[in-house]
């Protein structure tokens, strides 16, 4: 008997039959703006641009980093896919773009239909929550490239933003605060360095719990990163956003350097700052020192809005009522 690609390790039949089961989750995220159906070479997208008089592109792309591992390890894949759709539409957000549709990108060493349907639900509930239509994907089989059981994830994003709203940080003032917005935990980063402190260093399993955690420590670890997009969006329709910062690897200085003008500088109030368990955790396993959880993690923080101080107490009272844990984290300061 010859050679065939399902024994040299591709099963095409197996790819069929995985985006069979995904399609019903992923055509729940369509738009009226989306025209073509899922299987065709390409996604296509008509924007509604009706009210905008310079609509403006606003594009990201992520991934998941080696929070995959645990994933992996704990054969738990519904919710690694809405830390997909996060990592790309909140950046994009803090520009002030609203997403418009996500691509992802599932590469494995072999596709497991059910699998890749549990990963894809996943998405696609990442991207009802950022009301973006999950347009299209690639899922590519690799048996050479990857480990038995495992997998890699990309995703890209577009946004829309008039041109004059876009949120450059350029109007950013002394005096001026900074809003967090509470993280569901990690988010996606720092797995690398948690894995390490945690499992190697510490000796603690994915079915432990500790105190102050209301899971086991692998589920606490998992919880999606938090999508921030409709809270967001619905102030920056009545209010004046100065500055957002996305606070991925690098935690919250870093971050926020990021969309500072010149001649300002960041005054934090850490003191007054509630950092969760899961850090305090993390931080005594490994006996990491307190700067460099703060360079590594949020630290509790996954978004920051800069705000006027006129506006502080409308934009905490909306907050209040979409149900966001919001923090004074400190203010804006000329540079010395």
């Amino acid at each position: 008997m010859g050679l065939s690609y399902r024994k040299s390790g591709v099963d095409i039949a197996a790819g069929d039959k995985a985006v069979e089961l995904m399609k019903k989750e992923v055509e729940s995220t369509f738009t009226a703006e989306v025209l073509s159906g899922l299987g065709g070479f390409g996604g296509l997208f008509q924007p509604d641009f009706s009210g905008y008089r310079q609509p403006v592109l606003v594009s990201g792309t992520d991934g998941v980093g080696s929070k995959l591992k645990l994933a992996f390890e704990l054969d738990k894949h519904d919710s690694i896919g809405i830390d997909l759709v996060a990592m790309s539409v909140n950046d994009i957000l803090t520009q002030g773009a609203r997403p418009l549709f996500f691509l992802d990108y599932l590469a494995a060493e072999k596709i497991e239909p059910e699998k890749v349907r549990e990963i894809v639900s996943g998405i696609a509930a990442g991207c009802k929550l950022a009301g973006a239509a999950l347009l299209g994907g690639e899922t590519a089989e690799m048996p050479e490239f990857y480990n038995p059981g495992e997998y890699e994830l990309a995703g890209f994003a577009v946004g829309l933003v008039e041109r004059e709203k876009i949120i450059t940080g350029e109007k950013i003032a002394a005096g001026d605060l900074l809003l967090g917005l509470k993280s569901s935990g990690l988010h996606s980063n720092g797995f690398t360095l948690a894995r390490a402190a945690l499992f190697q260093r510490a000796g603690y399993s994915y079915d432990q719990k500790l105190p102050g955690l209301n899971m086991s420590l692998g589920l606490e670890l998992l919880k999606p990163t938090r999508i921030y997009v409709r809270a967001v969006l619905s102030l920056l329709e009545k209010y004046s956003i100065k500055g957002i910062a996305h606070v991925t690897g690098g935690g919250l200085q870093a971050n926020l350097s990021r969309i500072l003008p010149e001649g300002f500088e960041i005054s934090l109030s850490e003191k007054d700052r509630e950092i969760p368990e899961i850090f305090k955790i993390i931080q005594e396993a490994g006996d990491i020192s307190l700067a460099e959880m703060h360079r590594v993690f949020n630290m509790g923080t996954g978004m920051v809005l800069i705000i006027s101080p006129e506006e502080r107490s409308e934009i905490l009272a909306e907050l209040e009522k979409m149900d966001e844990e919001v923090q004074l984290l400190g203010s804006i300061a000329a540079r010395e």
